[in-house]
């Protein structure tokens, strides 16, 4: 929430990334929901309630190496469908 994240994060790793689509959001919200449910968590609570807002807090870590294989499978798998 401070923005001291990317300062403590190996950025020539790893990239940090927006949650953007819908379904991401939701991936995420029902994360911190099963977590509350099963431990009570009043942060987590809070986070639920004010969701519209502490969505905009989270980012997601994605490491270099990673999103250049999902790319290379998204483009191998573009070209098999033009062949």
């Amino acid at each position: 929430p401070d923005g001291e994240f990317p300062q403590l994060c190996n950025m020539g790793l790893v990239g940090l990334e927006t949650i953007e689509t819908d379904e991401e959001k939701e991936e995420v919200y029902n994360f911190i929901k099963e977590h509350v449910d099963y431990t009570g968590s009043s942060v987590g609570q809070s986070m639920l309630e004010n969701w519209d807002e502490k969505v905009k807090q989270f980012v997601k870590v994605m490491p270099h190496d990673y999103k250049r294989v999902l790319a290379e499978r998204a483009a191998a798998a573009e070209k098999s469908k033009a062949a």
